[in-house]
């Protein structure tokens, strides 16, 4: 009888054990998976923070570059009204027209701005056959390859003008309708530079550039409201200035330094030879485009800002252009 009883504790030891054993198995599981909910939800609230946080400080980059923007606009009525004093006061000089980049504070933030007459680019829809020298040489210059300048000029002649008849190394709509996404030419002007990607030669490359060269977008427009090629020399890129016939490198050079002080108001200025006066003004046009970008503490990447305005007097103005971001280097 006692040897029962003494077999029966034993037994009742085992099963005690064993289930302690199961206990502090379940337990472990249970805290593992705690565990593993903790870290989940840890997770997800760092990658909720830091995406709020990332939109928060996009908000504010594209905040400040729209107070680029308006800030470049309130430039543009400040200069019609004050560019032609003899004297000015220190620190309330006329911003340029040239593409010169401004930079503005705004607590931890900054915005930069730089505005560009459109009349100091070459207009795609003003040139004809008689002027489109300016183009060949401007993508020659980039360092377009003779054949392929001579395919994206003739195209863009034949993209926009009304008939079917090729020029010797341009396409109309059969050749547009043998793609394997077809469209026919447009037989109208541009819209918008961005739409010489559907002209036959043009790639993102010409247009936009790379890291070895830069694209032709801006130094490119649609809107200088000209019937012809006239280039503002007081506003044109470098570029812009030696694909002007009779334009040396050195001449270009001059332009540019003489304008860093004054405005060009004769050819006689700076030594523009005869044979450009054709295709060049000295005054400025009334539709500009701004570039701004804003940036927040040490970020290096900035929200960029591309518009084009025309300024209608009497403190008016109108959007032609408008791209937010518009997703350029900055």
């Amino acid at each position: 009888m006692i040897k029962q009883d003494m077999n029966d504790l034993k037994i009742d030891k085992r099963t005690v054990t064993s289930e302690k054993g199961i206990a502090l198995l379940m337990l472990l599981w249970v805290l593992t998976i705690l565990m593993v909910l903790v870290l989940s939800f840890s997770f997800m609230t760092r990658t909720e923070t830091h995406a709020t946080l990332s939109f928060k400080e996009g908000a504010e980059k594209k905040f400040l570059a729209e107070a680029g923007i308006e800030r470049g606009i309130m430039e543009l009525f400040y200069r019609n009204v004050n560019k032609n004093q003899a004297i000015v006061i220190e620190g309330h000089e006329v911003w340029k027209i040239d593409g010169t980049s401004y930079k503005s504070q705004m607590a931890d933030g900054e915005y930069s701005v730089r505005i560009t007459d459109e009349s100091g680019k070459i207009d795609i829809n003003a040139v004809t056959d008689a002027s489109s020298d300016i183009l060949r040489n401007l993508l020659k210059n980039l360092g377009g390859q003779e054949e392929e300048v001579n395919t994206i000029v003739d195209s863009l002649l034949d993209w926009k003008d009304a008939d079917d008849l090729h020029h010797l190394s341009g396409a109309e709509s059969d050749y547009y309708m043998s793609l394997p996404n077809p469209y026919k030419a447009k037989d109208a002007n541009f819209d918008t530079v961005e739409e010489l990607l559907l002209v036959k030669g043009t790639t993102p490359e010409i247009l936009y550039g790379n890291g070895e060269k830069n694209g032709v977008i801006d130094l490119l427009t649609v809107n200088s409201r000209m019937n012809k090629i006239q280039i503002n020399v007081n506003a044109a890129p470098k570029e812009v200035l030696m694909a002007i016939p009779g334009i040396t490198p050195e001449i270009a050079d001059s332009i540019v330094s003489y304008r860093e002080h004054d405005d060009i108001k004769s050819a006689g200025d700076v030594g523009i030879p005869g044979e450009s006066l054709p295709y060049v003004t000295f005054a400025d046009s009334n539709t500009f485009t701004i570039d701004a970008v804003g940036h927040k503490g040490n970020a290096k990447a900035g929200f960029d800002i591309r518009a084009t305005v025309i300024i209608e007097g009497n403190n008016r103005y109108s959007y032609a252009y408008y791209k937010s971001p518009a997703n350029r280097k900055q």
